[in-house]
């Protein structure tokens, strides 16, 4: 039986979700050198959905011809979404591409919206991100411009992650569509990734800490959040989840030595203003119904901006 988590437990775990998953982040990104993004990608995924479909066991024979196609959908964005993630931290400080993905589901909340006070919040993100630019990435070097276009594009499959995890979540009861969706993701990316097959066949110890990735990234953020919304209301959930950039900024400075500026620190805040404003007026706002929060994989509450 499902148990209803106190207010106070659902926020600590939504904030263990965060820190799980970009400290996975972190972890990961070392993985690059011998992998590359793609391949990575792909093992996270795959090591996940096999445990997510142990664990929630889809009845997928069941499911119709429309069912099928909405998971498809949600597959192949969590599949963008989760590659041109990896991509652009191969490239950039952790802390700043996942401020930069930001700008996608804060620019959906504004089209959705069409009020000025959301556009006025997707304006400051921008804003903050430029300042980003401009800073680099606090050791002197400018920011990799190619990195930068993956995190954006990051961002972008994140808001049609967004739109397809929604229809996923009226289409398919259950928790199953989202193992499906992570297996699906797998197979979308590993293509890409093939050609460093042998490197990971020439490095079989490294399967551990491609095991952690897996379960820091993926097994334990869905398990927390899954628990967690049902303790907490969508505005305080998307406040928390809100705090995301900060958090992996933090990672890649513990993590990985990534040089962190005052700069940096006063966009990556304007940032989390406004997603904590995007988020607060999305609460006083009538939702049809839940929405889903996929970046992560997960169902969230219905705010644009939580992961």
């Amino acid at each position: 039986m499902n148990r209803t988590p106190h207010p106070s437990i659902a926020a600590l775990m939504v904030l263990g979700s965060c820190v799980s998953l970009q400290f996975g982040a972190a972890i990961a990104t070392p993985l690059f050198g011998v992998f590359g993004p793609a391949l990575t990608t792909a093992g996270r995924l795959l090591l996940a959905g096999a445990v997510l479909v142990a664990v929630f066991r889809p009845r997928f024979w069941t499911w119709t011809r429309r069912q099928w196609g909405a998971v498809l959908l949600f597959g192949v964005a969590m599949a963008g979404m989760n590659a041109c993630f990896y991509a652009s931290i191969d490239r950039i400080p952790l802390g700043i591409a996942v401020t930069i993905e930001f700008i996608g589901p804060l620019a959906l909340a504004a089209v959705l919206s069409r009020r000025l006070r959301d556009i006025g919040w997707v304006l400051l993100a921008g804003a903050a991100i430029v300042v980003l630019g401009l800073d680099g990435t606090g050791d002197g070097r400018p920011l990799d411009i190619v990195g930068v276009l993956f995190a954006l594009a990051a961002g972008g499959f994140w808001a049609g992650y967004i739109l397809s995890g929604t229809r996923v979540g009226a289409l398919v009861p259950g928790h199953g569509a989202l193992a499906m969706a992570v297996v699906v993701g797998a197979a979308v990316v590993a293509p890409f990734g093939i050609g460093s097959a042998g490197a990971l066949a020439a490095s079989p110890a490294l399967l551990l800490p491609l095991a952690a990735v897996a379960v820091l990234s993926s097994v334990i953020p869905y398990t927390l959040e899954f628990a967690s919304m049902r303790g907490l209301d969508p505005r305080a959930f998307g406040v928390l989840l809100s705090l995301e950039p900060a958090v992996a900024t933090l990672a890649g400075w513990m993590l990985l030595g990534q040089s962190v500026t005052w700069l940096h620190i006063a966009a990556m805040a304007a940032v989390v203003v406004a997603s904590t404003g995007s988020t607060l007026g999305a609460a006083r706002r009538p939702a049809p119904a839940p929405a889903r929060d996929v970046r992560h994989d997960t169902p969230t509450a219905p705010t644009p901006v939580a992961g």
